[in-house]
């Protein structure tokens, strides 16, 4: 049985793309990953895969992409991923969550009441579980 090759000619419906050599722009960085969560085919190890590669991204995805990402998570009944794609999302915003997290929920909030996902807060994952008090700041 011969290898079978792939050219660049061929459509590759993931993300790899060289990652030397080409230029691409704020808008079609957000297109790619738009289209790639927006695939009908998508499955699970893809939609996994997609959500990995931009964690591992110095960068907060837009709310545009977040939309798509929860959407596949609904078209493969996996609300558990939609969890942690939201806090992928709020993690990413690091030190500035208090200025982005809110204006990308604000964004993707009719999304969300449209696909019956909670919030974090709503879910009460926005804060540990069997956190105590610290005793060094009880008053």
């Amino acid at each position: 049985m011969a290898a079978v090759r792939y050219s660049s000619a061929v459509a590759n419906p993931g993300l790899a793309m060289p990652k030397h050599g080409r230029d691409e722009s704020d808008e079609e960085f957000d297109a790619r990953y738009e289209a790639y969560f927006n695939r009908k085919d998508i499955d699970g190890w893809e939609l996994r895969k997609g959500i990995n590669d931009l964690t591992g991204m110095d960068l907060v995805p837009e709310p545009r992409i977040v939309i798509a990402m929860l959407k596949a998570c609904r078209r493969l009944n996996d609300y558990a991923l939609t969890v942690r794609v939201l806090e992928a999302v709020k993690f990413k915003c690091g030190s500035k969550v208090n200025e982005i997290y809110p204006y990308i929920m604000q964004e993707i909030r009719p999304t969300m009441d449209e696909l019956g996902i909670s919030s974090l807060e709503d879910l009460g994952y926005d804060k540990p579980e069997l956190a105590t008090q610290n005793p060094y700041e009880i008053h």
